[in-house]
């Protein structure tokens, strides 16, 4: 089944950015979007009627910059952050992360090549420049969160990521779906990582359709080989669409 198949006019489509939408970068800040996304992107969210969202890992002020001038619904930092489709920003309650901010620049000042990156309510440590170092990465930030009450441990690709136990993707994508636009569709989620599982199993469960970018064991009903792969697909979905609806 194809994209052009699967997003009809009553779906809802919640897009990973990283690894889904745009290729992983060695670093997170040199990821490269190719132009003609932002217009599909656009084609989507008007098709649509506005229920498109991006749900990611990033803060939402990096997924606005990456795709300017567009601005989509975003659920940010794993869904700690979320802003709705009419510009409403919704926060979940943080926790301090002072012990575990000490404990990975700690590790990153004794191993060059060590990112730590520091969001509102969560802390990242990249290893993707050392993967010799997972074990000690993961050791170290399992060890810091267990000792910082609230927080959990997140693992996605080359990432350990400290963040709010409240806060998933597939609890941002259900309070979407709580609200205008995205009520009463049938929802579509697009993702690449471990920490997209959530993201599939819950729209799945909810009558939709979870799509996994890459290889890798996943629940997910569907999937698509690579992030190119995927925008000719949605390329494609959008001039089907578009020459059935002119």
């Amino acid at each position: 089944m194809t994209l052009a198949e699967i997003l009809y006019p009553s779906c809802a489509l919640f897009l990973d950015f990283d690894g889904t939408m745009v290729d992983i970068a060695p670093q997170p800040n040199a990821v490269e979007v190719p132009q003609p996304l932002l217009g599909v992107l656009q084609d989507l969210n008007d098709y649509l009627q506005g229920a498109v969202a991006i749900i990611s890992g990033r803060p939402i002020a990096q997924i606005d910059e990456f795709l300017h001038p567009l601005k989509l619904a975003v659920g940010g930092v794993h869904g700690a952050e979320r802003r709705d489709a009419d510009g409403r920003l919704h926060l979940l309650n943080t926790h301090p992360l002072d012990h575990v901010e000490e404990a990975a620049c700690t590790l990153a000042a004794e191993h060059p090549g060590l990112l730590v990156e520091a969001k509102r309510g969560s802390l990242a440590l990249h290893y993707r420049q050392r993967p010799e170092l997972e074990d000690l990465c993961l050791l170290a930030m399992q060890k810091a969160v267990e000792e910082s009450p609230g927080i959990t441990l997140l693992r996605g690709k080359m990432v350990a990521e400290a963040k709010p136990g409240g806060a998933s993707k597939g609890r941002a994508i259900e309070d979407f779906l709580g609200e205008a636009p995205f009520a009463g569709r049938t929802p579509v989620f697009i993702g690449d990582d471990v920490t997209d599982e959530v993201g599939f199993s819950t729209v799945q469960r909810l009558g939709g359709m979870g799509i996994k970018i890459g290889d890798g064991h996943s629940v997910a009903w569907r999937r698509v080989a690579d992030p190119r792969t995927l925008r000719r697909e949605l390329e494609a979905a959008v001039a089907a669409r578009m020459t059935r609806n002119p």
